[in-house]
């Protein structure tokens, strides 16, 4: 084995060696519930035509009952991957009704997304730069 060679290998053990020292300092580091599901919910807005959905539902009086995607002025299919992100995280709910499907708010887990993100939100500081 060649010089060049050999100190490859041994600059990628070295980080070996050190990546595993590092993933055991994090190991058992675990994250709250709260803040698993408040990373959820974030995740699930993350997107514009996510917001667009939800705030179509929310400001309904009762559940809708249509495509979603007439509303929208993106593709059935890429509508109904958003759909399913949004039902995943809790966020809304959906049943089959045929030949319709019925969306609304769920609105249990919109009230515990508001108190998450104001919870957050209300950790701010009365600094006025984080650098000074």
């Amino acid at each position: 084995m060649s010089d060049y060679s050999e100190n490859i290998v041994r600059i990628f053990a070295n980080n070996e060696q050190k990546n595993q020292c590092c993933m055991e300092n994090y190991k058992n580091k675990e994250y709250t519930i709260d803040n698993e599901q408040l990373a959820r919910f974030a995740k699930a807005m993350g997107h514009p035509a996510r917001i667009t959905i939800l705030q179509y539902l929310a400001s309904l009086d009762s559940c809708y009952f249509g495509d979603i995607h007439n509303e929208l002025p993106i593709a059935k299919a890429t509508v109904s991957q958003h759909l399913k992100e949004l039902k995943e995280a809790g966020l809304i709910q959906g049943e089959i009704e045929t030949p319709k499907v019925k969306y609304c708010i769920n609105w249990e887990n919109w009230e515990k997304a508001q108190a998450y993100f104001e919870t957050l939100f209300a950790l701010r500081t009365e600094k006025t730069s984080c650098c000074n």
